[in-house]
């Protein structure tokens, strides 16, 4: 009976992909060549929507918009403003295990980053 119960677990989690809800943490190279700095994700997932912030610099939290989850694929745009200068964030990626596996582009520029967060307990 446990292995019963276990099975359609694991079957529906599998159906349904990764409940992405939580908070995740990435550690990002600093700017030119300074310490490490944490971004911080705080996501709550709603069926195939997605909300929640993204920590900027300086601690200030900038709110996701266009948020998506479908399966294990993520993805979502952050606007914030850095020195005066508007600037538009695009996120995608999975979720593997514990891990948030993502590329941010920033809008306007073709280069991209690839940004490993992990779930924080």
């Amino acid at each position: 009976m446990k292995k019963t119960i276990l099975s359609l677990f694991a079957l529906a989690t599998m159906a349904f992909g990764a409940d992405v809800t939580g908070k995740w943490a990435a550690e990002m190279p600093g700017r030119n060549g300074g310490p490490p700095r944490t971004t911080t994700f705080k996501l709550k997932q709603d069926g195939a929507k997605l909300e929640g912030t993204v920590s900027g610099m300086g601690g200030s939290e900038n709110a996701i918009s266009e948020g998506k989850v479908d399966g294990d694929n993520v993805s979502f745009t952050v606007s914030m403003e850095f020195n005066g200068n508007a600037m538009k964030m695009m996120y995608a990626g999975k979720v593997a295990g514990e891990e948030l596996q993502l590329k941010s582009t920033r809008e306007g520029s073709d280069q991209t980053r690839d940004i490993v967060a992990k779930k924080a307990k």
